[in-house]
C-alpha cells in the first residue's frame, strides 16, 4: 500500500528481503501509529525474535516473514554435507515455528519452501530455491489478497456501516489485506461507506494499525471501543462484519482469530448481521479435526495490565493502569464455531465453512496441491452469499 512518511507517498510492503544483506525488512508495528520505522533483522533467530514480539503480526505477515526466515537460516549455513544441511534447516524451521503457535501461516509457509528443494541439488542450488519459493509465497499472499477484494467487493454496498476486529489489513499481510482488500476495492470504485474500528484490546491493534491503515487511504472510519459494537448493533448502525483468522480448519470450519472475535460473532448473529472470515489459501488447516485443538497463545499479562504509548517527549514507554497488585490472564485468541459464520471470502471465491472439507481440492486441501496454487485466479468462483 502508498504510505506518506515524511511527508512523501510511497509504497511499501510489509515484509521484504534484501538479498544483499540477508536481511528480512520489516514494518516495526510496535511503534504505529507514532511512528514508521523499517527494522532489518539479520539472522533467523532474530527474525523469530520479531515474530515473537510482535515487530510483524497477521497471519500472512508472520507466514511471509517465517518463510524468509527460513531461506535467511540455509542461506547462514557453511557446511558442505547434505545431511548436517538437513539437520539444520529442520533446527530453522522449529524456532520459526514456535514463534507464534496459533497461526498457521508460518507452517504453511515454511511448508512451501522446503518443498521447493530439490535433495539431489548442490546445497548451494537448495539455498537459491529457499529464497526463490519464500518470494514467491509473498508474491502469491499479495495475489491471494487482490483476489479477496474481488470477491468481496459484491457484499460492500453504498452507504454501508462496516465492522472490523483487530488488523487484517495490509500491514497483517504483505501487501492489501484480507479483511480490508474488500474495502479498499470498493473505496478504489468509489463507493462510500463507514467503517467502525474495534480498538481490540490488550494490544490495540484495531485502533492503532486499522484506523492507521484507513486514516493513509483516506477511508472514512471510526475507533470503537471494544464493548461499544454490541450496543452499535442494536441500534441499526452496524451492517456488515468481516474480519481475517490465523487458522481455519478445513473439516470443520471453525476460524480462530483474534480473541473477541467470537464475541462479535455471537452479537452478530443475534442482530441477524452477516459475518464474514477473509482469509488466503495459506490460513487453511487441512489437519486439525477440531477447534479445540488448535494451540491458543497465553501471551504476557502486562499486555493487559497497562498500555504502550508515547510521552509528551516522543518517548514509547509503557504505563500500568490496572491495579497495582492484580495479575491478569492473557489468551490472545478465540475459536468461532461455522454455524455464526456467513461466509468465508478465499481468494478462489466466498465459501459457507460447512463446504471447505467439500471443496477441499480446489482449495489447496489434501487432494489438491497444499503448496503452490497456480493460476488460481482463473479459477471459478462460488456465487456470493446473501449479505
Amino acid at each position: 500500500m502508498n504510505v506518506v512518511v515524511r511527508g512523501r507517498r510511497r509504497h511499501y510492503r510489509t515484509v521484504a528481503f534484501d538479498a544483499a544483506r540477508r536481511a528480512v525488512l520489516l514494518i516495526d508495528q510496535r511503534r504505529l501509529p507514532h511512528q514508521f520505522q523499517i527494522l532489518a533483522t539479520r539472522t533467523f533467530r532474530e527474525t523469530a525474535t520479531a515474530i515473537r514480539e510482535m515487530v510483524v503480526r497477521g497471519a500472512g505477515a508472520i507466514g511471509a516473514t517465517a518463510a524468509y526466515g527460513l531461506a535467511q537460516g540455509a542461506l547462514a549455513f557453511r557446511g558442505r554435507q547434505a545431511d548436517r544441511f538437513a539437520a539444520h534447516l529442520a533446527a530453522v524451521y522449529e524456532t520459526l515455528k514456535a514463534a507464534r503457535p496459533t497461526a498457521v501461516d508460518p507452517v504453511n509457509a515454511m511448508n512451501q519452501v522446503r518443498a521447493a528443494l530439490d535433495p539431489r541439488a548442490s546445497i548451494a542450488e537448495q539455498q537459491a530455491q529457499a529464497l526463490a519459493a519464500a518470494q514467491r509465497f509473498a508474491d502469491e499472499d499479495v495475489a491471494h489478497c487482490e483476489a479477496i477484494g474481488r470477491h468481496g467487493l459484491a457484499l460492500i454496498r453504498p452507504g454501508m456501516r462496516l465492522l472490523t476486529h483487530c488488523n487484517a489489513g495490509w500491514l497483517a499481510f504483505v501487501d492489501v489485506g484480507s479483511a480490508t482488500a474488500p474495502l479498499y476495492a470498493a473505496h478504489a470504485e468509489g463507493r462510500p461507506f463507514q467503517v467502525y474500528c474495534d480498538e481490540t484490546r490488550p494490544r490495540c491493534q484495531g485502533a492503532t494499525l486499522t484506523a492507521w491503515e484507513l486514516a493513509q487511504q483516506g477511508i472514512a472510519h471510526h475507533v470503537i471501543a471494544d464493548n461499544a459494537a454490541g450496543h452499535l448493533m442494536q441500534r441499526g448502525a452496524i451492517d456488515l462484519v468481516i474480519v481475517g483468522s490465523d487458522r481455519v480448519l478445513g473439516r470443520t470450519g471453525e476460524v480462530a482469530n483474534k480473541i473477541g472475535t467470537y464475541t462479535k460473532a455471537v452479537l452478530a448473529r443475534r442482530h441477524g448481521i452477516p459475518f464474514y472470515v477473509a482469509i488466503p489459501l495459506s490460513t487453511l488447516d487441512w489437519h486439525l479435526r477440531a477447534g479445540s485443538a488448535i494451540p491458543i497463545e497465553e501471551r504476557a499479562e502486562e499486555e493487559v495490565l497497562g498500555a504502550w504509548g508515547l510521552t509528551r517527549g516522543g518517548r514509547r514507554a509503557w504505563v500500568r493502569v490496572a491495579n497495582p497488585t492484580s495479575p491478569a490472564r492473557n489468551p490472545s485468541f478465540d475459536v468461532t464455531p461455522p454455524e455464526l459464520i456467513t461466509g468465508i471470502i478465499t481468494p478462489l471465491g466466498i465459501v459457507r465453512p460447512a463446504d471447505l472439507w467439500a471443496q477441499r481440492a480446489r482449495l489447496g486441501g489434501p487432494a489438491g496441491s497444499r503448496h503452490h496454487y497456480p493460476g488460481f485466479t482463473r479459477r471459478p468462483a462460488s456465487a456470493n452469499l446473501p449479505t
